[in-house]
């Protein structure tokens, strides 16, 4: 059993026998009686999100996972597919399970999955990704006064602002736990 007060963006608890993984976490202080601590959370065998309130105090039921590295090989439209680096086993992980996270991901490209007895669960990003620019809008002479920012189509779908000076065909580095733009490389 673990403290409400330890929940963090990222850990995974068990709740009324289902496995949930908090998005979102704040931490709110009224001026009387106990703080009250909001998460939003993704039901990691369903997918779906619930957003939960508890009271300070409380206590809720945590989970042992396992971890293994492994490469990402395809996905067939319902169903991500992987490469244990180690036992070159195939598992593979619904798509609405891994949600946004399935933008980000290349072939080859080296994650970390969650198993949670023995079955896989999720996928630990690396923090930034790159990504090739596939569709950007022309950028118009004279807005350049400011910071000026266009949205670009990278070639997994992902749609990122990005300055002006991207264009199509750039590899552009991406923050995966924000999904902003850092860099062009």
């Amino acid at each position: 059993m673990i403290d409400v007060n330890d929940l963090r963006k990222g850990v995974t608890f068990e709740l009324d026998d289902a496995l949930f993984k908090v998005l979102e976490y704040s931490h709110n202080k009224s001026g009387r009686g106990n703080a009250s601590i909001r998460i939003k959370a993704r039901n990691m065998l369903t997918g779906s999100n619930i957003e939960k309130t508890f009271q300070s105090g409380d206590r809720i039921q945590d989970v042992r996972l396992d971890f293994h590295n492994v490469s990402y090989l395809y996905g067939d439209g319902e169903f991500y597919h992987f490469m244990d680096s180690e036992t070159f086993e195939q598992p593979a992980i619904r798509g609405d399970v891994l949600g946004d996270d399935a933008l980000y991901l290349k072939e080859g490209m080296e994650v970390k999955l969650t198993f949670y007895k023995g079955e896989p669960l999720d996928i630990e990003l690396p923090t930034s990704v790159d990504l090739k620019v596939v569709e950007a809008d022309v950028a118009v002479r004279g807005d350049t006064a400011t910071g000026v920012t266009k949205k670009v189509k990278t070639d997994t779908g992902l749609e990122v602002q990005c300055p002006n000076f991207v264009k199509t065909g750039d590899i552009i580095r991406v923050d995966t736990r924000t999904g902003e733009y850092v860099t062009r490389v």
